[in-house]
């Protein structure tokens, strides 16, 4: 056994350090863990928020930008040893110990909450003014580009897709998103849901094109399959995200055909001792009856307080079976989107989605079972709240924008 193994004490070991890993920290020492607590992050900076990025730091809107996007988190105080700039390569479970590069690290628990990693587009790596946003430095070399005003291709027409293009409209770039799909929102929403939302961009003056694969990448141009090139200053590529598990490979421990770690109903993955919490980890839900990844803020936040009440209870005493819920801000609407509306059976509109405000709801027999909200947060509030009781809902009330939607029970 190395020095630096014999020198630290095992305890509970965190991998990642977004927000999943440390809220986890958080709560184990909100709910009264007094033992080691080691928190790694692959990255040199501070624990920082990643939904600021396409605002505070892309658009230059803060003077110190990893400042403003930090965690507000004394790390000291609550005595967690963050370690950064740590890469962590293997797990090997007989010794219980990672693998990393700063050497091995042993612990008594794992938990594992390495988040999601961007899909990169085929034949484009090393293609001068390609990028990605999914990290603070991401984001920091991107200022600059939409600084200087570039004709940008967008790659992906998704929350992402239309996200970046939507600051990079506000920056004044000329902006074209491509779509291999024939819509937007392809894997989100429903055709008729998602096809309000394609008329946002040619309002904010960007060029959507749909049903279109790109077929190279070449510095200044995308070429698309149809023969087509558009110039391009700088693309940005936004086409999902995938688990962040190959490092696990041999492992033993148990992953899905998305690459998700498959956590039981108590965030428990296949090997003892060892969780899976955030973007990183599926988990079954009862309340929808399917297994759920959730690639959202709000998942990140949630599941490490169930995490963190198995471990100090040393059993399964707390399940975790969410209202999945997320945010979007694109081109001057604010999109809220809470449930599963995979099995629903029943879709009703709530207004005109033509107008700046309108609503969706999903449901299953009588019950609630999603709700998308395009600037009404009091339907995403209260529909929320329909989801997680269960109790029978009017479709004819709740179809009715005039009727409040907690006043739309049977």
């Amino acid at each position: 056994m190395s020095e630096q193994t014999q020198q630290t004490k095992p305890g509970v070991v965190i991998v990642g350090a977004g927000m999943a890993g440390v809220q986890t920290a958080v709560a184990l020492r909100a709910q009264g863990f007094t033992g080691p607590v080691t928190l790694l992050g692959a990255e040199p900076h501070q624990p920082y928020d990643r939904p600021p990025l396409s605002k505070a730091v892309l658009l230059g809107k803060a003077e110190d930008s990893a400042f403003d996007v930090a965690f507000d988190v004394d790390f000291g105080e609550l005595r967690i040893d963050l370690r950064l700039g740590v890469e962590v390569t293997g797990v090997r479970a007989a010794e219980r110990e990672l693998d990393t590069g700063a050497g091995p690290v042993p612990y008594e628990v794992l938990v594992l909450a390495t988040g999601a990693e961007p899909l990169t587009l085929p034949g484009a790596a090393g293609v001068p003014g390609v990028h990605l946003l999914r990290t603070l430095d991401d984001a920091v070399r991107l200022r600059p580009v939409l600084a200087a005003a570039h004709d940008l291709v967008v790659v992906g027409a998704g929350w992402i897709g239309a996200e970046f293009a939507t600051a990079a409209r506000a920056a004044g770039c000329a902006v074209t998103v491509v779509e291999a799909a024939d819509r937007v929102l392809a894997g989100a929403l429903p055709a008729e849901v998602a096809a309000p939302m394609a008329r946002w961009y040619a309002e904010a003056g960007a060029t959507l094109i749909t049903g279109a694969r790109v077929a190279a990448v070449e510095e200044g141009a995308v070429r698309l399959g149809d023969g087509r090139e558009l110039p391009a200053g700088a693309v940005v590529v936004g086409i999902g995200a995938r688990p962040a598990t190959a490092w696990l490979d041999g492992s033993g421990i148990e992953r899905g055909p998305d690459g998700s770690l498959t956590a039981d109903a108590h965030l428990r993955t296949s090997l003892p001792g060892v969780y899976a919490v955030g973007d990183c980890a599926s988990f079954p839900s009862a309340r929808y009856g399917a297994r759920l990844l959730v690639h959202h803020w709000d998942n990140a936040l949630q599941g490490p307080r169930a995490v963190a009440a198995n471990i100090l209870a040393g059993a399964p005493v707390q399940a975790y079976d969410p209202v999945p819920y997320f945010w979007s801000e694109q081109f001057g609407r604010f999109v809220q989107y809470a449930g599963h509306h995979g099995a629903a059976d029943t879709l009703l509109w709530r207004g005109d989605p033509a107008g700046a405000a309108w609503s969706v709801c999903w449901l299953r027999g009588d019950a609630l079972v999603a709700v998308l909200a395009v600037g009404r947060p009091r339907d995403l509030a209260q529909g929320r709240r329909l989801i997680e009781s269960g109790v029978p809902v009017d479709p004819a009330r709740a179809a009715d924008p005039a009727v409040p939607l907690k006043s739309a029970t049977a």
